[in-house]
């Protein structure tokens, strides 16, 4: 990560495709040529993780730290494999070009999945499927139960099952694995499928010179396998509820603080055991992805704890995590982890310190430097340190024309245009921010394809605070050009980052 790079932040569901949804299919090849040929070293993504239409399909919030999400599995990569035909696919149903419609999608692909499993049944072993599996069952084999029992207690929380099953005793396990064999088998047949897809789209990624940059959020939800099969590591009383809840205090993006309803770690208990669960997530993380963005880093200083049984995030506490010991404990295992700490939000020193003594790169948001404190803002340009990450906006902001437009008040527009030397039309403004991006001193620039393309505020990615309308946004076909590729190539090269 020493040498000066940039890169575009897409989600896979963000792209393009005939399916509703994007996918690990052609237009991600198609997206990876787009970076080569723009000069771009970063591909950052979101969580691969799977979602679901109760939480309002948030990658955030998912019921494996491990498993995948079966949406993005390219059905035209399953038609080249033999695992589906194109009388399979036709007619497609309408799908809306410009956003995500999951209910449709989600009824559209379980259709195909049904298929294309009753095919895998038909075939002899495959040999592939099987090392998979065996590669993956630390964690594959209780994500693909859990998944079954899901659907078969109707999406009833694992804390809600018979208590055989949410205590997981083994006579139990073992009758729920034989009845529901040819569920969990569809469940890691599919799991298999995207892997294959992510693996083959990694590579060549790298053959043309882009990193990907992953997502690990620090927080796992209650109702997940993670939690059902490491209660112990969690905060829960004795029905294996949560007693105390992750969030942030009122900040920027909210009154009244994010509560977000996840339980928090018991530290003492994974320090006992040596961070093994964490171990495990770390080097399949690696696995998958070439950097690895850790999303609320500051959690592993100190992190705000809230009752259960608030409504909202304003009575917590911060509480202190794990520190210096955790990362000592995972680097000696994976040395080379090229990790990155979102250090958004109240950051004391003592995150500082810890990120120093690492030498973790943190996060630089252009627009949160435009304040009063212009002068001083460590996300101003004139302030940025080489090693970190220069971002215009994240998943979490306003699209940077819809901050101009809609956000910034009228002196922080004025002090951004005194900043840029000269008056800007505000169709102009993404570019302009961008620029200031890209001269940085920082090593690392990653851009929202929303901010290359200066798209508005229904453009937006994801609203914090708002449970419905996230994560919808897809890029159109017609927007890729090879215009734009040129003049981000251009100003890649300009600023020595190609």
């Amino acid at each position: 990560m020493s040498k000066r790079g940039s890169g575009i932040l897409l989600h896979l569901t963000s792209l393009p495709s005939h399916f509703g949804i994007g996918d690990a299919g052609p237009w991600a090849y198609r997206f990876a040529d787009f970076l080569f040929e723009s000069g771009q070293s970063y591909w950052q993504i979101l969580p691969l993780s799977p979602t679901n239409l109760r939480h309002g399909n948030s990658p955030y919030h998912s019921p494996s730290a491990f498993a995948f999400n079966p949406l993005m599995i390219s059905p035209e990569l399953l038609i080249q494999e033999g695992w589906l035909a194109q009388e399979d696919i036709d007619p497609l149903p309408g799908f809306p070009v410009r956003k995500i419609d999951f209910v449709s999608v989600t009824s559209f692909k379980n259709r195909l999945f049904e298929r294309v499993f009753e095919r895998f049944k038909a075939r002899s072993a495959v040999d592939e499927y099987d090392r998979f599996c065996s590669e993956n069952a630390y964690w594959l084999d209780d994500f693909i139960l859990f998944s079954a029992l899901k659907s078969h207690f109707h999406g009833l929380a694992w804390t809600e099952w018979p208590e055989e099953l949410r205590d997981r005793e083994r006579v139990a396990l073992q009758s729920a694995k034989k009845a529901l064999y040819k569920e969990t088998e569809k469940e890691a047949f599919l799991q298999y499928l995207f892997s294959r897809q992510w693996g083959r789209l990694k590579k060549y990624c790298s053959e043309k010179g882009v990193q990907i940059v992953g997502d690990v959020p620090i927080y796992v939800v209650h109702d997940s396998a993670d939690v059902w099969v490491r209660p112990e590591l969690f905060h829960l009383d004795e029905q294996k509820r949560p007693l105390q809840v992750a969030g942030v205090p009122p900040d920027y993006f909210s009154e009244t603080g994010q509560l977000w309803g996840v339980p928090v770690y018991r530290w003492d208990i994974l320090r006992q055991v040596g961070y093994d669960w964490w171990g495990q997530r770390i080097g399949h993380s690696q696995e998958l992805f070439d950097l690895l963005r850790i999303d609320h880093f500051r959690g592993f200083v100190g992190y705000w704890e809230v009752p259960a049984t608030e409504k909202n995030a304003i009575n917590g506490k911060w509480v202190k995590g794990p520190g210096g010991d955790f990362f000592d404990v995972i680097l000696a295992n994976f040395p080379n982890a090229p990790i990155i700490a979102e250090d958004l939000g109240l950051i004391t020193p003592d995150v500082h310190k810890l990120m120093a003594r690492f030498k973790f790169p943190g996060m630089k948001v252009l627009l949160f430097a435009f304040g009063q404190d212009l002068a001083t803002n460590p996300y101003a340009p004139h302030n940025h340190i080489e090693d970190c990450v220069v971002y215009t906006g994240t998943h979490d902001n306003n699209t940077a024309r819809g901050w101009f437009e809609e956000e910034a008040t009228p002196e922080d527009r004025q002090r951004l245009l005194l900043y840029l030397g000269r008056e800007v039309p505000t169709e102009e403004i993404h570019w302009e921010l961008v620029r200031l991006a890209m001269t940085s001193v920082a090593r690392r620039v990653i851009v929202p394809m929303q901010d290359i393309l200066g798209l508005g505020a229904q453009a937006r990615m994801n609203r914090p605070g708002k449970k419905a309308g996230n994560w919808q946004w897809r890029l159109s076909e017609k927007e890729l050009t090879s215009s734009l590729a040129k003049r981000l190539s251009e100003m890649t090269r300009i600023y020595g980052r190609a």
